[in-house]
């Protein structure tokens, strides 16, 4: 079997490896390349919110709203709780005539650690638009008043919003909504458990598709890469570096997705212990691999992306002490 690992080191030594499955596939579906189990049912995090984004584009809440490309991308971001997320947060809130109170997601320490040390300097209370998933329960808000659904219990199983993302991710994932998994995200809302190789298809079909709406938030993620993670973040840095060539979104528990539009290609992959360090360079290596067997048909400038290409890792003074490398190759059909 085919493998992908990525290996911890420390002054030299393999400290620990953590290994990953991989599918890359066609928009019909068909594995193009993988490691390790491509069946592998995961849950797809937040990886996953472009799709949870569709229905407030194709439904004509986004436009009713005055929703642009600013408001778009961060409806499918996990942001950095920078001043500029939290900023386009709360016009989206405005928009709507909502509160951020109404916002389920509730706060959490940022995921920029640079911002979390500035917010406990000033003594900044945390509040639930600096969630980095407040972008998407901002839209969610949103599709429920545009629908005039009620908006309590919003990110819940069963709630009408809910019952309309659940159709969107069956469509593009081509699942029933029965053989999708729904847990309860970290945000509150619903998450969905799938296969690697459905989650790369709606990638690989997301990437190509000719719908306006999938357009739109591909476009809006291309424009505005900061404002889907944040300064340093890989999905930022991405995007910025191969923009409109490769679209990508992180999510919890080592999950990571990307599109290759111009390869038709779409790309799932989980960290199996979960170990979020470890998925960008993973992410970075597949990309490396599919790149070389196109024979750099399309690419991606990496030299700007060496530090998540093999994380160095530090120890409390700074120092050096090892690194994150991916080793072992994708198998190719």
């Amino acid at each position: 079997m085919s493998s992908l690992l990525i290996e911890s080191t420390r002054s030299g030594f393999v400290e620990s490896v953590h290994h990953v499955s991989v599918a890359v596939v066609d928009p019909h579906g068909e594995l193009v390349a993988w490691a390790g189990d491509p069946e592998r049912v995961s849950m797809w995090r937040s990886a996953a919110k472009a799709f949870q984004a569709l229905p407030l584009v194709r439904d004509g809440a986004a436009d009713r709203f005055g929703f642009g490309p600013r408001e778009l991308a961060l409806a499918c971001a996990s942001h950095s709780s920078e001043p500029v997320h939290r900023e386009v947060c709360a016009g989206m809130l405005r928009a709507t005539g909502c509160e951020e109170s109404q916002l389920a997601c509730g706060p959490h320490p940022p995921l920029s650690q640079a911002v979390a040390d500035e917010a406990m300097r000033m003594g900044t209370p945390i509040t639930p638009k600096w969630s980095n998933c407040s972008g998407k329960h901002a839209g969610m808000l949103a599709l429920a008043k545009h629908h005039g659904w009620h908006t309590e219990g919003y990110e819940r199983s069963g709630h009408p919003v809910q019952a309309r993302i659940l159709e969107e991710v069956a469509h593009w994932t081509g699942l029933s909504a029965d053989a999708l998994l729904q847990a309860v995200d970290g945000c509150t809302a619903v998450c969905f458990g799938l296969p690697l190789r459905a989650m790369a298809m709606a990638y690989a079909r997301f990437g190509v598709s000719e719908l306006e709406a999938a357009r739109r938030l591909r476009e809006a993620m291309w424009a505005h890469p900061e404002l889907v993670a944040g300064t340093g973040r890989l999905c930022t840095e991405l995007m910025a570096a191969g923009r409109g060539v490769v679209l990508a979104k992180v999510g919890a528990e080592g999950i990571y997705s990307a599109a290759v539009p111009a390869l038709g290609l779409g790309i799932a992959l989980k960290v199996e212990d979960g170990d979020m360090r470890c998925s960008p360079p993973a992410l970075l290596e597949v990309l490396r691999q599919v790149f070389e067997r196109y024979e750099r048909r399309v690419s991606v400038p990496m030299e700007g992306l060496g530090p998540h290409v093999e994380p160095l890792l530090r120890n409390t003074r700074g120092v050096v002490t090892g690194s994150l490398r991916a080793v072992g190759r994708l198998r190719f059909s």
